[in-house]
């Protein structure tokens, strides 16, 4: 494996155990950005593995389409890529909730831990699989 992409999987999942810290301090909002941080983190990993050229983006669903061009199917639904895009700007910023039209809660967080559990999952699987 490639010295980068054991950086990048660091981080992602320093992000996810982040998320977990701040969801049991009941921070909602961080807890929601560092499980955004940590999914993003590791289908980055992947495309630094693979030794392939991505435009600067915070978009999942399209990591998860540049990877879908690799033939790598990560286990993330439409509607989780637009979930995890979702928190992106109103985490970083000040524009109200993480999560529009409601405030984000514990249920919400399990969600989204959830979501990035699968994924980093799904990344270090493949990457051992694939002799990384």
């Amino acid at each position: 494996m490639k010295d980068e992409t054991k950086v990048w999987l660091k981080y992602s999942t320093e992000n996810f155990d982040s998320a977990n810290i701040l969801l049991k301090s009941k921070l909602y909002n961080p807890c929601l950005q560092n499980v955004q941080q940590s999914v993003e983190k590791a289908l980055k990993a992947l495309l630094i593995e693979k030794g392939t050229h991505f435009r600067k983006t915070h978009d999942i669903l399209e990591l998860k389409n540049v990877l879908k061009t690799l033939n790598i199917e990560v286990d993330l639904s439409e509607d989780d890529c637009d979930f995890l895009n979702s928190i992106y700007l109103p985490s970083k910023y000040p524009l109200g909730s993480v999560i529009p039209d409601f405030d984000p809660d514990h249920e919400i967080c399990l969600k989204g831990i959830s979501i990035a559990e699968t994924v980093i999952q799904f990344v270090q699987k493949y990457l051992n699989q694939n002799g990384c």
